[in-house]
């Protein structure tokens, strides 16, 4: 084999285990051992300790504690934080658009494990509105942004990322494994899930979802006051996919 192509296929492998290291950090925020790094991606620790200690170097790891455990570091942080808000950005305006058209609020959100983080809202123009802070977090089960980021997975996913059974916010939650999957089945086929006053009673809501950049889940829901939203919601799903569908062509176009 030429000795170039064989550096070159080095290079890569390096950068590969390197991305596997930072991944297994991801939401370690008290840090992991060499040993345990080095179970998690399947390397010799030797080969964890190399790799991780060129990461050091660049301030993508950084120690964790004095006996060794290293979490993700100032750069990467950096470098994840720009992206995010590049993202929050190129939505922004498809957001005050969708807002405007429906005279609504609109939500855009992350998700972070088992539970939504709202990172942007548009608050509609309605004197009767819906408005939740940035930075509140709410629960996959009973939302329509939650369950259309839980349609996105599969059922033996959902089951072990929330269990089998849930907390009923109203009357009207799902509260068992069961129906929740029966709903997500009708959510895949439809691509907009529906919050019929499962999370707030007098509170429905459509929501979408999909991934940014970096290829995090994000949704975007559309809350309204009940006695305005089932005559609507056709309308406001409509909306909802093609703003989706826009919002994906940007993150596209912009990727290369």
């Amino acid at each position: 084999m030429d000795r170039h192509v064989a550096n070159d296929k080095s290079q890569v492998q390096v950068i590969a285990r390197a991305a596997a290291i930072l991944r297994a950090l991801e939401d370690e925020n008290s840090g992991l051992s060499l040993g345990q790094i080095a179970q998690r991606v399947n390397l010799a620790r030797s080969t964890v300790q190399r790799i991780v200690a060129a990461l050091e170097t660049e301030k993508l790891l950084i120690a964790a504690t004095p006996n060794g455990r290293v979490r993700l570091g100032p750069t990467i942080m950096r470098l994840a934080a720009s992206v995010r808000s590049d993202f929050i950005s190129m939505a922004r305006p498809l957001l005050e658009r969708l807002s405007a058209e429906l005279e609504e609020t609109v939500d855009l959100s992350t998700v972070k494990k088992d539970h939504l983080v709202f990172i942007d809202q548009v608050i509609g123009s309605h004197r009767l509105r819906t408005v939740s802070a940035v930075g509140e977090t709410f629960p996959l089960h009973c939302t329509a942004n939650g369950k259309a980021y839980l349609a996105q997975l599969s059922d033996t996913a959902v089951a072990a990322l929330i269990g089998d059974t849930y907390a009923a916010r109203t009357p009207k939650t799902l509260t068992t494994l069961d129906a929740l999957l029966t709903e997500l089945k009708t959510i895949r086929k439809a691509g907009v899930a529906f919050d019929r006053e499962e999370h707030t009673l007098g509170i429905c809501a459509a929501g979408v979802a999909l991934q940014d950049p970096l290829g995090n889940s994000v949704a975007i829901s559309v809350p309204v006051p009940t006695h305005r939203f089932q005559s609507r919601q056709t309308l406001i799903a409509e909306k909802l996919l093609a703003t989706k569908r826009e919002l994906e062509i940007r993150m596209k176009s912009t990727t290369g």
